[in-house]
């Protein structure tokens, strides 16, 4: 097991391997005011209906439970109230951290946090955001470059991306540098449905991430929408590894035996101890 730590480590430094953040990387994170960070579904769901458990119908996704509040709240309050969840006042954990000490030059993190552009604020880098439901516009992403002297993001265009020392990709969008969340059926729909027909990620990137392999952190494939996310982000991939100690579904299976990826067999608490030591 420690060689294949080691073995992980040299890929994500020479860059081979590229980082993949999923929502169980907050298993444990408070907030400074005593609040739990969402870390599943479920957790997710809570945090947004106050705590509150749902129907069970809608306690099956958190995608399906955002659909709902969205049709009785409208876009605006879901947009609100996912930034306001995110925006609560935590620290990165010590993955973010040492993900980002291995300096990767691009990592994918399918949260709706800005832990990692914060450890980043001090770093040149590119920021690629997930959009969905854009009127006029096939490309479910925006492109920005951070000025670290006056510590703000710029909309740029794609070529950016072809020059940039790091580019942190936050496909189901972040708080910064404008609210904008990909959380409800209907978010999911229509970027998935774009992501098909290749308009989610920038051609650069389609380039850099052949036979490239990746490090699934945090990161269920119980869910189709978690699943079919993965997939399009990750086209071309040369396998790579999820780590999870937990018993695995057929889909799971399925879908983890077609992308030959391997099973590290650890807690993430068990794999971030081993990783830091």
């Amino acid at each position: 097991m420690d060689t294949q730590i080691e073995t992980i480590k040299k890929e994500l430094r020479n860059q081979t391997t590229i980082p993949y953040f999923g929502l169980g990387v907050f298993e444990g994170t408070v907030s400074k005011e005593g609040e739990a960070v969402p870390h599943d579904s479920d957790s997710l769901i809570l945090a947004m209906n106050g705590g509150r458990a749902m129907a069970p119908r809608l306690m099956f996704e958190y995608s399906r439970a955002a659909m709902h509040l969205e049709q009785r709240r409208g876009v605006e309050y879901m947009t609100q109230l996912v930034n306001h969840i995110y925006t609560r006042d935590f620290e990165p954990t010590p993955l973010h951290k040492a993900i980002v000490a291995m300096s990767p030059r691009y990592i994918v993190d399918t949260n709706r946090d800005t832990k990692l552009q914060e450890l980043l604020s001090f770093t040149p880098h590119c920021l690629l955001i997930g959009k969905s439901r854009i009127m006029g516009h096939l490309n479910r992403y925006e492109v920005y470059e951070y000025d670290v002297e006056n510590q703000k993001y710029f909309l740029v265009d794609d070529e950016a991306l072809e020059r940039a020392e790091k580019i942190l990709f936050k496909p189901m969008g972040s708080p910064l540098p404008n609210p904008t969340f990909v959380i409800s059926d209907a978010d999911y729909v229509d970027w998935l449905t774009e992501a098909m027909g290749g308009f989610a990620v920038p051609k650069v990137l389609k380039t850099y991430r052949k036979a490239k392999k990746y490090l699934f952190m945090g990161t269920s494939f119980g869910h189709d929408t978690d699943r079919m996310v993965a997939n399009e982000l990750s086209l071309d991939l040369e396998g790579g590894y999820v780590i999870t100690d937990k018993e695995l579904s057929k889909k799971e299976k399925k879908f983890i035996d077609k992308h030959k990826i391997e099973v590290v067999p650890m807690s993430l608490a068990e794999f971030i101890n081993a990783f830091i030591g």
